[in-house]
């Protein structure tokens, strides 16, 4: 599908919805006001679902007028940003229920679900992909706009850092910066400042760090019992994983979430320079990208633990 078939499928629907991935990010959320700002702008009003959110993103423009539920059953068109694939949309029902669905993403996993599939597996973030989007379609990206945007550009490449970004990345932020939005404050509130809650993690976080595989793997974990005691809340724990990637030496940092009390675990993977995590997670039903992946696991911490290095050794 081109771009102006996507066009003309938003400018026929009268009820858009726009949904993102269970436990939305920063590219995520940024995303998803970033649409339906630039939606505005042609006329196209469109509702934001989503279960929950982290206080960090309460900055961003319009974060308040995001629901949690619809009283509409049956969209027009329904609009799934950077989620790889149907298993984590979040509130999917409304994708399901859709006359139309469309899919925008930046994961090379993503398993093109929509009806209209647009994935650019080389972007950093799917922000990024709206960016171009908005150019080519010719919609002004004012500064509440280029906010929420930039906020999924800086939290998915760790502040402009990771490998994934490119000269592209660069010459959006330049524009940006000349519209007004300020990208430092995005980085102070989305990098660099840290709940009580994630500081308290944090330190459970490196008190368990285990250091296997000849100082090339590091792991450790939270559970439940870790995120009552601390008042832990929605995105308390992100960033856990990349305390591990940041030892000398270590090529995968595992960091394992348990989920509820339930004897699963939500694993988050991430990778220095050769080992493709996203190969990894895929063998659990989970993906992402080459650098840094995700997955559901079911059992006990140690038999998730067992699990994950039996299949990063493959790698090493």
């Amino acid at each position: 599908m081109t771009l102006d078939e996507v066009l003309e499928e938003i400018k026929s629907a009268d009820k858009i919805v726009i949904l993102t991935h269970e436990t939305p990010d920063g590219d995520a959320i940024g995303s998803c006001l970033g649409l339906k700002l630039a939606l505005e702008k042609i006329g196209k009003h469109s509702d934001i679902i989503m279960s929950n959110y982290a206080r960090t993103f309460e900055f961003l423009p319009r974060v308040s007028e995001i629901e949690t539920e619809s009283d509409i059953k049956d969209y027009d068109l329904a609009i799934s940003l950077d989620c790889a694939n149907f298993k984590r949309l979040d509130n999917r029902e409304y994708f399901e229920n859709a006359k139309k669905t469309i899919v925008i993403d930046h994961h090379g996993s993503n398993n093109m679900y929509g009806d209209i599939n647009y994935v650019n597996p080389v972007a950093p973030a799917c922000s990024e992909i709206l960016l171009a989007i908005l150019s080519y379609y010719e919609i002004e990206v004012d500064v509440e706009i280029g906010t929420c945007l930039m906020t999924g550009i800086i939290t998915d490449t760790g502040g402009l850092q990771y490998p994934a970004t490119t000269a592209d990345t660069f010459e959006y932020a330049a524009e940006l910066l000349r519209k007004g939005v300020d990208i430092a404050d995005i980085c102070k509130r989305t990098l660099q400042t840290k709940t009580k809650a994630n500081f308290e993690l944090q330190k459970r976080v490196m008190d368990r760090m285990e250091i296997l595989e000849n100082g090339k793997v590091a792991f450790s974990y939270i559970d439940q019992k870790d995120m009552d005691e601390v008042n832990a809340e929605e995105g308390d724990h992100e960033g856990l994983v990349n305390i591990g990637r940041n030892i000398e030496g270590i090529e995968v940092s595992i960091f394992i979430r348990q989920k509820d009390n339930e004897k699963a675990y939500k694993v988050s993977l991430r990778s220095g320079s050769y080992v493709n995590v996203s190969d990894v997670c895929l063998m659990f039903g989970g993906g992402g990208h080459p650098r840094a992946a995700g997955a559901l696991i079911q059992g006990t911490k140690e038999q998730v633990k067992e699990k994950l290095l039996k299949e990063i050794d493959k790698y090493l």
